[in-house]
């Protein structure tokens, strides 16, 4: 079999700037009049349609075996593709979950914790306490973490952690509820009767 020629591959940094340029790319076009920008529009269109069905197939194939889709939807650039085709194997949960362990090592540098509350109606609610000035920007980066790997999500709601419940004084367990500490009779309580010692010929 003839070898492959080597072709260059990109790094996550070479693709980023391409992603960008080609978002301005696309927004030019549709911004030209004219029957050829229609066709070029119509073109990719055509092409990315076809390159999503590929995509979904590969994600078939691997489907039954854990560790190559792991490797799949771990990789940034392939996470985009899926999204952006929506077929990303990963329930909305999970990928919201993912979302917060990839940040959580992060944020502890920051002296900041996170914690996934829950997902539901399209909403995802995240716990982070942060005692440094910088909250704000921290929430903003959650918020961004969170839609990149839930594009779908309609609002990703960063919340301050659920206050500890109060703990009960132990001197409160030893009373009653009028009060009266629970070694002693309550008022109209009857004080039991002792019985005292048998006297000769007769009872107590």
């Amino acid at each position: 079999m003839a070898e492959q020629p080597d072709v260059q591959r990109l790094d996550d940094g070479a693709v980023e700037p391409r992603l960008a340029r080609l978002d301005t790319v696309l927004g030019q076009l549709e911004q030209t009049p004219g029957r050829t920008a229609e066709l070029a529009l119509e073109a990719v269109e055509l092409l990315t349609g076809v390159y999503g069905e590929a995509l979904a197939r590969v994600t078939d194939l691997v489907a039954d075996s854990g560790p190559a889709l792991d490797r799949l939807t771990a990789d940034e650039l392939l996470r985009h593709l899926l999204l952006l085709h929506r077929i990303h194997p990963d329930p909305l949960d999970r990928r919201v979950a993912r979302a917060v362990d990839d940040l959580r090592p992060q944020l502890r540098t920051q002296g900041a914790e996170i914690t996934l509350v829950g997902v539901g109606d399209e909403v995802a609610t995240i716990s982070l306490s942060a005692s440094s000035c910088g909250t704000a920007a921290l929430r903003d980066l959650v918020r961004e973490q969170v839609l990149t790997f839930a594009p779908e999500l309609s609002t990703v709601d960063v919340v301050a952690p659920a206050a500890a419940p109060a703990l009960i004084p132990v001197a409160t367990l030893w009373r009653r509820p009028d009060g009266t500490p629970a070694g002693r009779p309550a008022a109209g309580d009857r004080m039991p009767q002792v019985a005292g010692p048998p006297t000769p010929g007769g009872t107590a």
